[in-house]
């Protein structure tokens, strides 16, 4: 097996399709989404809910349960494509190499199960045993997520948390065997303003330090903005944008990002109604044909009915027969 160069991509992903076979009819929630990622680097995965971010995070680590399947595409992982690697060997990766935080922790912790014990548990679970060693390194990843004095807290439940902490715990548990990738899934929706800072502040921190990569999904534009190097818009199980996030957000290309900019309460003006992008999200099971944007797009026309394909501008992508700020665009 070759493996990388420490300044190639950690995880290339290549026309990946995760669909989900219902009574109702195939669900195409991933359909063809390429990136790359390299060590140190941190991407922001971006879309409204139901555009399919979430999904293509849940298959990154084989995560998908039936009736949903990953039916075609490659994820290479530090020269490894995951995708064909047996569930045994998947597992092995996962929580190790690569580790996800999820939106809700009251969800990903073990209401009846001490902080301590569990992060035991996902440290042995990778052959790190002893009593000392799982105490000594699960004392020092959640100090160093910010939880104070944390050797008393290992004996505390996850409800005698707050909800940033509950979130710290998670994230430190994701943390304890350094994974080269880290998916994080809208991690701070649920807390307030002043905790989403601060977490954000100490995964740009984490990063630096470990060098790890990292995937941040959210609906936030803003968020996103003071985090990530690296912007990818997704609509409708599509990347319909990507590249550097300045370049993305100061001069995006697809009508979608203009919308998604446009609606941020920052950028109205007082006294005015917030602008909004029109229509609701299509449903899965029944795309319009060609861009799926078209009916909620301004500057759709008979051209849309056909899919727009993806196409590269520098270090920038967009999938958009009338792009923005393209010479001779509208």
């Amino acid at each position: 097996m070759t493996r990388p160069s420490q300044n190639g991509p950690l995880l290339e992903v290549d026309d990946l399709a995760t669909h989900f076979f219902t009574r109702a009819g195939v669900i195409r929630a991933v359909d063809g989404v390429s990136f790359s990622l390299k060590r140190g680097e941190v991407m922001g995965l971006v879309g409204e809910s139901g555009s399919g971010k979430s999904v293509t995070g849940f298959s990154l680590l084989g995560l998908i349960d039936p009736p949903g399947r990953i039916v075609s595409g490659s994820v290479r992982f530090d020269g490894q494509d995951l995708v064909a690697l047996p569930p045994a060997q998947l597992r092995r990766l996962r929580g190790r190499k690569i580790a996800m935080v999820f939106q809700d922790p009251a969800t990903t912790l073990n209401p009846v199960v001490t902080i301590g014990d569990q992060m035991r548990m996902a440290l042995e679970a990778h052959g790190v045993r002893g009593e000392q060693r799982t105490r000594e390194r699960s004392v020092a990843v959640l100090t160093r997520v910010g939880i104070p004095d944390a050797a008393r807290r290992l004996k505390a439940y996850p409800h005698e948390f707050s909800g940033g902490m509950r979130q710290r715990v998670a994230i430190a548990i994701a943390l304890l065997h350094d994974p080269a990738l880290l998916i994080a899934d809208e991690p701070t929706t649920a807390l307030d303003v002043s905790i989403q800072a601060q977490i954000l502040a100490e995964m740009r921190g984490l990063v630096a330090d470990l060098g790890m990569a990292l995937i941040w999904i959210s609906h936030d534009l803003a968020t996103v903005s003071s985090l990530a190097d690296s912007i990818a818009v997704m609509y409708a199980g599509r990347i319909v944008e990507a590249g550097p996030t300045a370049a993305v957000l100061r001069d995006p290309r697809h009508h979608y990002t203009r919308g998604l900019l446009d609606s941020l309460p920052a950028r109205a003006e007082p006294g005015r109604d917030l602008v909004q992008i029109p229509g609701t999200t299509p449903s899965l099971l029944a795309l319009p044909p060609g861009c799926a944007f078209a009916p909620r797009c301004p500057r759709a026309d008979e051209t849309c009915l056909a899919m727009p394909a993806l196409v590269s501008d520098g270090l920038r992508r967009h999938r958009c027969h009338h792009p923005l700020g393209l010479e001779g665009a509208p």
